[in-house]
């Protein structure tokens, strides 16, 4: 084997491993990533789409002012982006940080297709924190 073969396997080798870990990366962080559709994209496609009841979807927003209605671990609730407002069951326990004014993912599917205010049903609350982190110690100072 000449020295230019040997580099042209090496180079090739290199090339390989250096796309195998970009795929697994991709891949891997392509699983971890929590994708949602605004109420305005449900409305839409419920619009498009009148029949598809039971359908899986990640619903995220704001939970409305107003709308959180609490009765032991049911809860119900509006989630917007100020154009459209969904309407939100959950049963079991939400979030430390899940409250109104604050954005909310909510993974389950559709129950009713009502043209107003259709009902979606939540298996999954996940909730949404402001990107400004303060630690426990800042909160307590007044601005």
């Amino acid at each position: 084997m000449t020295k230019r073969s040997e580099r042209f396997v090496y180079v090739f080798a290199v090339l390989l491993m250096v796309s195998g870990i970009t795929l697994w990366l991709t891949t891997t962080f392509r699983e971890n990533m929590v994708y949602f559709v605004t109420p305005s994209e449900f409305m839409a496609y419920l619009k498009d789409h009148p029949t598809q009841m039971g359908k899986r979807f990640r619903l995220g927003g704001l939970v409305k002012t107003g709308s959180l209605q609490r009765n032991g671990l049911m809860v119900q609730f509006l989630i917007t982006d100020d154009i459209h407002h969904i309407s939100v069951q959950y049963e079991g326990i939400t979030p430390e940080l899940f409250r109104e004014k604050q954005g909310v993912i909510a993974e389950g599917m559709i129950l009713s297709n009502d043209s107003v205010t259709p009902l979606f049903k939540a298996d999954r609350l996940l909730a949404k924190h402001d990107e400004r982190y303060k630690p426990s110690h800042m909160l307590l100072k007044t601005e």
